[in-house]
This record gives C-alpha cells, structure tokens and sequence, in this order.
C-alpha cells in the first residue's frame, strides 16, 4: 500500500494513464522478439503434428483397403513430405503393411487413392505454412490417373478380376503377369494381387481346380524382359471349375467372356490356362466371332508376352446366364444376338400362327431328350399328343455338336425338357418364343435351381416361358423308395446331408413318366401364346 500512495503522489491521474500504456506496448515487444529468437526451436513441434495428422490417414487407408491403393497413396505422400519436411520418410516406411490377397469385398482403387490424397494435401494446406505449387498439384493429378489405368483390381459377388494398361508382361510358366511401372519406388514393389482367373469365385470345389494368377506392380529392373511383343489387348480366362457342364459353360465362361471381350471387336488375343483339348473345337464359332486371334494356350509358355492391356479374370453378373447393361454395357439380347451372327441363325423371331387360306402354319415343337437321368419314359406318347395339337415335332438330345443344336433350336417355336444342363440351349431360341420347364420331383430346392437357372433368365431373353411340375406318381423314384420313406416324405432332409446326396437322389436317379392328359394343357397354353 505505501508503494501505491507514493507513486499516486509523484504521478498525476493523466500522467499515471499515460506509463501504464506505454508498459503495456513494452511487454509486447519483448514478447514479440523471445518468439523471433526461439522460432527455430518451435518448428519441429510442429511438423511432428503433421506427420500425425498423415501417419493417421494412412492407418485409415490400411483399413479399408487391403488392395493395390495403398502403394500408390503412400508414394505420393512420401513424395509430398519427402519434398515439403525433408525428414518423414522414415516414419511412413515403418507403416508399410501390405496384404498380398484382397479381400471379397474390394472395390475399383480409384476411390481410396483420391480419398488419400485429398487428405495429405489438406493437412498440408491446413496444418502447416507450406502450399502445393501448381507443379506439385498436377504431379500428383498425374501420378493418379497414370496408377488408375496401370492397375484396376475388383472383385465381385461372382467373381475378380485385374485390368492392367500399360508396359503389361505375361508369363505362363510361373502364371505372372507384371505391370510394368518405370516411376514405381521401393514402397510400391511387391505388391499383388492373386487371381482364380474363373467366374464362380464363391464356389470352393469348383475353383479349387483353378490356377492361381499373380498379377504383380513391379519397377522395370525387377522383371523378366520381353521375348514377344502384342499390339493387342489380352484376356485370360480358366476352362477348369465345371467344365464339362453345359449351364456351366456358358454362364461361368461363355457369357463372362463375351461381356469382358466384346469391347474390343475382335481385336483381342484369348489365352486360356488350364486348357481342355475339346472345349475350344465345341465352341470354336463363338470364340472365333469373338477374336479374330488363335487362342494361346499360356501354361507351359516360357516365352514373356508383352501387352499394352491386360485383364487376368472375367466379368460376370451375379445372376445365372444373365448381364446387367447399365454395368456391363451389354445386355442378354446382345448376347443372344451375338450367338445368332456366330452360328449364322436364320430366324430372329417366333411363328405367330395365322390362318392362309385353308391352311394353317404348323408350329414347331423342339422335346429335348435325356438317356442317362431325368429322362422322359414315355417321349413317344408325349410326340403323338404334340402332334394331335397341331405342333411339328422334333425328338432331340443336347450332345457337343453346337452348330447342330443351335440351328435345330433356333428353327422351333417350342422348347421343351426336363430341368437340366440341356435347356441352356434356349439361348438359341428366337425372339417371343416359348420355353416348357417340366420340373421333376424334389421338393423347395428343386424348385428353387429351375426358377434360378432357367425361369428367371428366360425373362431377359423375351422368352415365354411355361413350367410343369411333375407329380409323385410321374417321377420313377415311387418305384424306388416307400411312401413313408424320407426321400419322398422330405425333400429337405436329404438336402441336409450335402449337394452330393440330394443330386444323386433326385436328379441322377430319377426319371419321368409324363401324364400327357395333365400336360396337355400346357401345350394348349403354348399354342394360345404363339397366335398373340
């Protein structure tokens, strides 16, 4: 208290105002220089910060994606702190964890690698002084587009498959394929992506016949050199899995094959691995509308195969002998269309029955026949009820000959047969044709594979499509099993002791005696389709 009496007394009330300010600007100028005298000291602080800030979008990338992105997001923020701090590139070395097989729900990279980078370049706009130049921006831009069409790995409910674009090395002995990136840095190397190169990817027995492909982001002095160059794109595809089957052909390579390739019109070079000798001659008109190239059989091929693009996989709709155009860019009836140029299909539409004259144009009637299961006992009796309706009819079996089949079928108007791979064939079909199911005996899962193979497929295909189920009494397992037996009592249980027990119950052993009175009406219904 004395020290404020004398200092009120020396000072006037103006005065005393006066020295307070001029202490007040004091205090700031001496605060000012300890912040310019320790600013170097300060700096460090902050870039740790930073290399937080980065470390910690990195970690979420690594999360969310275990495919090709995270190289590439982590050389172009190595580049950036590399270029902008000077000491970070040991700290982002010590995060490189990079899985060698995607999981089942990876996605096209391009997402990831923008989410990355938008990140590092705001923490470094955001959290420190330094600001991208122009050059750094479009470096970056570059670098990104230049990754995008270098290496596009996805996978689907179906399938995976890899697109590669650019210096493309394929070597069938170790069933590598390199994707050559000459800027590629140490943290980029060795990553890959290993690919059953067959559309059934969820079904273990099928693709366990497969060979693995390792498509592999390498730098140019870490790769076989060429020994053969291509102009061309390439696709390599598997005729493993269920090979063998007809349904099987088509819906898990046929179609995926025609969505994948017919982009290029022709101009594709077909390599197939693991390759079955009859499978190429079977569907040689096909595969030569859809290439104008012999097929390379790459397996035992010591040669290294330079392409400009590559795709190791198929594409493939999820559904069965379907496409989704909005997807794809191509839909069933492209398809259809397709078969119907290669096997040079004269009939683009079904009859519509009119009256000329006294005479009336005789639809024709196409029973697909079976020997070893499934068959119809009584094809005979069956052809003479057709014929009574008014239809033209034609007794066949599905065999390999496929410039036979389709011809046959694409001049009926009807097709009719008992579930199985041999119905695949009305793919041949033309336009508002009708398509007969008869369903054998099995209860909810056979019901469930006709509606799912056949059914629903023939919508897309402007098919008609009719189905009959048989009864009890029309299949030949009430020869084979009591009326109180499971088999017949409960469809269900057998299904519960594996696919291989039920196949062999109800579609390997059983054949069909068709009431023809009960049938009858069907045909009727078909008829009455084919005058609207």
């Amino acid at each position: 208290m004395i020290y404020n009496t004398i200092f009120a007394k020396s000072f006037s009330r103006y005065e005393q105002k006066k020295l307070g300010y001029g202490a007040f600007i004091g205090f700031l100028l001496i605060v000012l220089s300890l912040c310019t005298v320790f600013k170097p000291y300060l700096v460090p602080i902050h870039d740790l910060n930073l290399k937080l800030s980065i470390g910690a979008d990195i970690k979420m990338l690594m999360v969310n994606d275990t495919g090709g992105s995270l190289k590439i997001a982590k050389d172009i923020v190595t580049e950036i702190l590399v270029e902008g701090t000077g000491n970070s590139q040991h700290m982002i070395e010590d995060e490189r964890v990079v899985p060698k097989k995607p999981v089942n729900n990876a996605t096209r990279i391009s997402p990831q690698i923008a989410k990355v980078e938008d990140n590092a370049i705001k923490t470094l706009i955001n959290e420190t002084s330094i600001s991208p130049t122009k050059t750094e921006v479009e470096k970056i831009e570059t670098r990104k587009v230049e990754q995008e069409q270098q290496l596009q790995c996805v996978s689907e409910a179906r399938t995976e498959y890899c697109q590669t674009q650019g210096d493309i090395r394929v070597h069938g002995n170790s069933s590598s394929v390199y994707v050559v990136s000459h800027k590629t840095n140490s943290l980029a190397e060795n990553v890959s992506w290993i690919i059953r190169p067959y559309a059934r990817k969820t079904d273990a027995y099928a693709m366990s016949s497969v060979r693995k492909w390792s498509t592999k982001a390498s730098s140019s002095n870490q790769v076989p050199q060429c020994t053969k160059n291509h102009s061309i794109p390439a696709v390599i595809f598997s005729t493993a899995g269920y090979t063998g089957n007809h349904f099987h052909e088509f819906s898990d390579i046929i179609i995926p094959l025609f969505l994948t390739c017919k982009q290029f019109n022709g101009q594709v070079q077909l390599i197939i691995t693991d390759k079955i000798p009859w499978w190429i001659p079977k569907h040689q008109a096909f595969l030569k509308k859809l290439s104008k190239y012999e097929i390379m059989d790459i397996d035992k091929d010591d040669e290294v195969h330079c392409f400009p693009k590559v795709i190791v996989g198929l594409k493939r709709y999820h559904k069965e002998l379907s496409s989704d155009p909005q997807k794809y860019s191509y839909s069933i009836k492209d398809f259809r269309d397709f078969l119907r140029d290669s096997y040079s299909l004269k009939r683009v539409n079904a009859i519509k029955i009119r009256d000329i004259g006294n005479q009336i144009k005789k639809p024709k009637l196409l029973i697909l026949s079976r020997k070893r299961s499934r068959a119809f006992t009584n094809i005979n009796q069956i052809a003479k009820m057709a014929k009574g309706l008014g239809f033209k009819v034609i007794v066949m079996e599905a065999g390999q000959n496929m410039w036979s089949i389709a011809n046959v079928v694409n001049s009926c108007d009807v097709l009719m047969g008992v579930h199985g791979a041999g119905l695949t064939n009305i793919l041949f079909l033309p336009e508002n044709a009708i398509f007969v199911q008869v369903v054998p005996y099995g209860g909810m899962q056979v019901d469930w594979l006709a509606t799912n193979d056949f059914a629903k497929p023939s919508e897309d295909m402007n098919i008609k499509y009719l189905e009959y189920k048989i009864k009890l009494e029309e299949s030949t397992i009430i020869q084979q099993y009591s009326l109180d037996h499971m088999v017949i009592k409960d469809p269900s249980s057998i299904v519960k002791q594996g696919w291989e027990a039920f196949r062999s119950v109800y579609f390997d052993k059983q054949n069909v005696k068709l009431d023809v009175i009960r049938f009858r009406p069907t045909l009727q219904r078909a008829l009455e389709l084919l005058h609207q």
